[in-house]
């Protein structure tokens, strides 16, 4: 890589070791589905929109409010991309989306999916943002080939283990179809919305639609209580 391409690559990245600790952080957020299975929706919701509101609060406080922007960059500096040590752009940061799209999800979906939604975000994108940084190559949408093909097979593994009305074959497929349309909402999100709002609201949608078309005998809400 020549001296140029090596700057651009860093201005856009923060360092793999850096990487590491994000997505250690973002793997946390599998509490969120695991709660969700043994809560009921309105105590979820109950837990999950607060939380939202106050990471979204310090958001705002760190895009307007200098100390806090000053504090917020001491010490996460080293952990955060281009977009979330300026000023000049006001963005959510990676968690608060995470919980405004677990809210959402939990309001609208059945919980069955919403689990099964969430689940493949957290691990997949982890996966994915991981193998593309050390082995992808050729770029689309700041993606590579290799993150979004370690995105859906780290869903198809996660899809074997997240619950299902009958564990029907089909259920199976349709949900390794759903975590496809994940992939690519990952990849088209780009500069749009943040992937971790686009993931698991792509994955919810397209996995009930295809549960109500292909298999409308299944009780999808089975888990709901």
């Amino acid at each position: 890589m020549s001296e140029p391409q090596a700057a651009t690559a860093s201005s856009h990245h923060v360092s793999f070791q850096y990487e590491l600790i994000r997505k250690g952080i973002h793997m946390m957020s599998l509490s969120i589905p695991v709660a969700y299975y043994f809560l009921s929706k309105e105590l979820m919701l109950a837990l999950i929109i607060p939380l939202a509101l106050v990471f979204v609060v310090a958001d705002v406080l760190r895009s307007y409010h200098q100390p806090t922007f000053k504090l917020y960059n001491k010490v996460f500096g080293r952990m955060l991309r281009p977009h979330e040590k300026t000023l000049k752009k006001k963005t959510l940061n990676g968690a608060s989306w995470v919980l405004i799209s677990a809210a959402v999800c939990v309001l609208v979906f059945p919980k069955l999916i919403t689990i099964t939604a969430f689940t493949i975000l957290i691990i997949s994108d982890t996966t994915a943002a991981l193998v593309g940084r050390r082995f992808g190559t050729k770029k689309f949408n700041d993606k590579t080939l290799a993150g979004s093909s370690a995105f859906v097979i780290s869903a198809a593994i996660v899809i074997l283990f997240t619950p299902k009305v009958q564990h029907l074959f089909v259920e199976y497929l349709v949900a390794i179809v759903a975590a496809v349309v994940g992939a690519l909402a990952e990849v088209f999100s780009f500069d749009i919305i943040d992937d971790n709002f686009a993931i698991p609201i792509a994955i919810g949608a397209a996995l009930w639609l295809m549960y109500l078309v292909f298999l409308p005998e299944l009780n999808i809400y089975l888990l709901d209580g």
